[in-house]
């Protein structure tokens, strides 16, 4: 008998309680977590035990995340790069500069609201929005 990986039950649970935003902001990802950083008063760092790599056309490429925990409660923000050297962790979203995963906690409509006008007061931001699990065909490439 033969064990399989049930990727779709995988990426269900994963997603479970999550937000997914799409952003578009053409600047280095440490420029952009900066940025938030000081903005916003956040204290996104990189967390190199939950990097994504892919493996492509024989070679590895690598998607850093960066990661900041709120004080005082249980909701995680990670912030992935969408692309490294010309491939893309959501191919189906290559306009896409950033992906930023909001977890382990329900996030109401209306602190979303607040977080991504916030966000849009960051030079170079051009578009956010919200994607939705149905509409990710690679939702397997974001589980670490």
């Amino acid at each position: 008998m033969k064990l399989r990986i049930d990727n779709d039950l995988m990426a269900e649970d994963f997603f479970e309680d999550a937000r997914l935003l799409g952003i578009v902001a053409p600047m280095e990802q440490y420029r952009f977590c900066w940025h938030l950083n000081q903005m916003l008063h956040f204290d996104f760092r990189i967390n190199n035990q939950i990097e994504i790599q892919l493996y492509k056309k024989t070679r590895k490429y690598f998607f850093p995340v960066y990661q900041f925990g709120e004080h005082g409660g249980t909701i995680i923000h990670y912030i992935y790069n969408n692309h490294d050297d010309g491939e893309y962790l959501l191919p189906e979203f290559r306009h896409l500069d950033f992906l930023w995963l909001i977890k382990h906690d329900i996030m109401n409509d209306a602190d979303v609201g607040l977080l991504t006008s916030s966000i849009r007061t960051i030079p170079t931001v051009q578009l956010i929005t919200e994607l939705t699990p149905e509409k990710i065909r690679n939702k397997q490439h974001l589980i670490f």
